[in-house]
């Protein structure tokens, strides 16, 4: 299957990986605007390299902690542990190198696919993709008030599609409910490989997800005020996943202390069936508390 968008087509080049040896893997990167490696591209990366050591079984979920910062301009060695492999599940152990050091640490589980009981949550009453701007448009329209060094992490062409249900604001932050909702969908048709999907998935769940616990203190990573950073990511798959069809991410923020914030996610589809579970603690520092101010109580909405 040919795949016409030359962005996805190098993002899906960029999982594949290169195998330099056994259980021992290479990656590229790329500079997305972000002040290190983008968290969703070493994590994607991590599953795939644990995927390469796996046969005839589904990753279901997988744990990851983020040890030092990514540099974008130093490929990354991925090194396999096959911990386990039993009669219905396999686990891995991965562990990213850069520069001879570890940034990442991460560990996945594999398991047959098989029948049981089946519930999931219920997709939250929001209004559908259709009609909403994109998040680069969105961008475009603000460019004079967002920070040159944001822009092309704004406005550069992307491999996904995000449509924000609530209105995005990069101006003036507003004390906001640490709620958000966001559809999300590759920008061209993909082939019909589960791997590749899951991968896709895992790269674009760590978008979003941690700036949703800036919303109720009324800040912003635009206004350089604070400091952020994924210092955990946790992904459950629920049921098979499919990145070229709406998915809508529901995200929430039930906790911020200690300079952390903590954030949870879930992927719907548009029929509303629960795919995919998110979870992530992050740093989440102010830098200067005379920089920003709430402009409204907590909760509220104008």
């Amino acid at each position: 299957m040919t795949i016409v968008h030359p962005v996805l087509e190098d993002l899906i080049g960029l999982l594949g990986l290169e195998r330099i040896e056994e259980n021992i893997f290479r990656g590229d990167s790329r500079d997305i605007g972000s002040p290190q490696v983008f968290g969703g591209q070493v994590i994607g990366q991590a599953l795939s390299a644990a995927q390469h050591t796996v046969d005839g079984r589904v990753a279901h979920s997988l744990h990851a902690y983020f040890l030092r910062r990514g540099d974008v301009n130093a490929p990354i060695i991925y090194e396999v542990d096959r911990s386990r492999d039993g009669g219905s599940f396999s686990n891995r152990r991965v562990v990213a190198i850069q520069h001879g050091r570890p940034i990442l640490n991460l560990a996945a589980s594999f398991q047959n696919p098989e029948a049981g009981l089946e519930h999931h949550a219920v997709k939250p009453e929001v209004p559908g993709p259709d009609g909403l701007k994109d998040l680069t448009d969105v961008a475009k329209d603000m460019l004079e008030h967002i920070p040159s060094k944001l822009r092309r992490f704004l406005t550069d062409k992307r491999p996904f599609e995000f449509r924000h249900v609530e209105p995005v604001n990069f101006e003036v932050p507003r004390t906001l409910p640490p709620k958000k909702h966001v559809w999300i969908r590759a920008v061209d048709k993909l082939p019909d490989d589960p791997v590749l999907h899951q991968n896709l998935l895992t790269y674009v769940s760590d978008y979003e997800l941690l700036g949703t616990a800036t919303l109720p203190h009324g800040l912003s990573f635009t206004r350089g005020s604070v400091i952020m950073a994924s210092l955990d990511h946790a992904l459950w798959f629920h049921s098979e996943v499919r990145m070229d069809e709406w998915l809508l991410y529901a995200m929430d923020s039930p906790s911020s202390s200690g300079a952390r914030g903590f954030t949870r996610g879930q992927l719907f589809t548009e029929s509303g069936t629960l795919i995919a579970s998110t979870a992530q603690e992050g740093l989440m520092r102010v830098v200067d508390p005379d920089d920003w101010k709430p402009r409204s109580k907590p909760g509220a909405q104008k």
